[in-house]
């Protein structure tokens, strides 16, 4: 009678014999994720092998996972990269915004702003306050969330805008760079009546002002009310035909408290005591 033998155990048993490890991203894996521009997709497929293992995802929903993380990866840099191209300064986004205390100013009309209802009716928007107190924060951050929804936006401090325009001007581009202006979604108009406004930027504030009343939004941020702007342009006539139509019918946002920037100052001056204490 013949004796059946069982077989040994083997010396080295699996450390996870259930599950087995996360599958690697190999070589041969790599070259075609490579050639197929998803090499972005090695940092997450780990992760995402362990959850469709968890979830017990069949192929067509962890294919549907991957994609969908490629696409969020795509419009995560596109949109990073078209606002650098709109001159928006990384950091001055909705989710970074201070909300101070002691900051003063309408947060139900701020709350519409960032839905952008006002871009779809060609509404402006005049964000206005003393220095430092965070308008140009918050001008940005609209701008941010503009180019999120694949809107075009540009943003400029006033002086180097009006001096494009004279630049322009000058080598007979001027209507080019008009048109090219007031077919923006959203202008982003930065220090305004900073300074006083010669005759040449009188005339471009009231051409851009016409070029886009009721057709494009404008946000102009200024510490100064619209009606100290008159002052200081050297046309009166030009500047109040200009401010009438950009103040009719345009969002006031005020926003008074104290300096944005001292605010951040003390912040890092808390931290950096903080640290030495430890």
């Amino acid at each position: 009678m013949s004796t059946i033998t069982k077989p040994a155990p083997s010396p080295h048993p699996s450390p996870h014999p259930s599950t087995g490890p996360i599958d690697p991203v190999g070589t041969d894996l790599s070259s075609i994720l490579r050639a197929l521009k998803l090499s972005g997709l090695k940092d997450t497929l780990p992760e995402r092998l362990a959850l469709a293992r968890q979830q017990k995802l069949g192929h067509a929903a962890f294919l549907q996972l991957l994609l969908s993380d490629e696409v969020a990866r795509r419009e995560s840099r596109s949109a990073m990269l078209r606002a650098a191209k709109a001159g928006l300064d990384p950091s001055m986004r909705i989710q970074t915004w201070d909300e101070h205390p002691d900051l003063n100013y309408d947060r139900t009309l701020w709350s519409d702003l960032t839905s952008l209802r006002f871009t779809e009716a060609g509404t402006g928007v005049l964000i206005l306050g003393p220095v430092g107190a965070g308008k140009t924060h918050l001008a940005t951050a609209l701008g941010h969330a503009a180019i999120r929804r694949r809107m075009s936006v540009v943003f400029a401090r006033a002086d180097k805008l009006f001096t494009r325009l004279r630049a322009a001007r000058l080598d007979h581009t001027l209507e080019a760079e008009v048109r090219r202006l007031a077919a923006v979604d959203l202008l982003i108009v930065d220090d305004f009546a900073l300074r006083a406004l010669d005759a040449t930027q009188t005339n471009d504030f009231y051409e851009l002002v016409v070029e886009r009343h009721r057709k494009k939004s404008t946000i102009w941020v200024s510490n100064r009310e619209p009606s100290e702007w008159l002052a200081m342009t050297t046309d009166a006539l030009l500047a109040q035909s200009a401010i009438d139509r950009l103040t009719s019918g345009a969002h006031h946002l005020i926003i008074e408290g104290p300096s944005h920037r001292q605010r951040q100052r003390v912040i890092l001056d808390e931290t950096s005591e903080a640290q030495h204490a430890h």
